[in-house]
């Protein structure tokens, strides 16, 4: 079972908002559907994000994949150490693996909580 102390997107994100700042990444199921990962592009500290569009991109050998954001604001912090450490993806996905920070504006109305979103995985395959 995935963590309950944060909140999925259907497309595969999770984020844990705390004080206003969320913590955004991808879950194991997107991980284990991209498989061999090579190259992960994450927005620079500043940058601004909205709910539902890309902010970055992830590519396996398989594909080049978006990542969409479940919540709007501002980039307050990337972890810039992830793109030398994609293996850290396959380790702790909702660890040391977590992408950006974003202090929220707003969030997705789509947001899932850890149940649902499990449904959901078993639902796609």
């Amino acid at each position: 079972m995935r963590p309950n102390d944060r909140k999925y997107l259907k497309s595969h994100e999770w984020c844990k908002i705390e004080n206003g700042i969320a913590t955004i990444g991808i879950t194991d199921h997107a991980v284990a559907h991209l498989s061999d990962l090579v190259f992960l592009d994450l927005p620079n500290k500043g940058a601004s994000v909205k709910v539902g569009e890309s902010f970055g991109e992830i590519e396996s050998v398989k594909a080049v994949s978006s990542l969409y954001a479940p919540v709007s604001g501002e980039v307050v912090d990337a972890n810039r150490s992830l793109p030398d450490n994609l293996d850290w993806l396959s380790q702790e996905p909702f660890g040391k693996a977590w992408m950006i920070k974003v202090k929220v504006s707003s969030q997705s109305p789509d947001l899932l909580d850890a149940k649902t979103y499990e449904t959901h995985c078993q639902a796609e395959g």
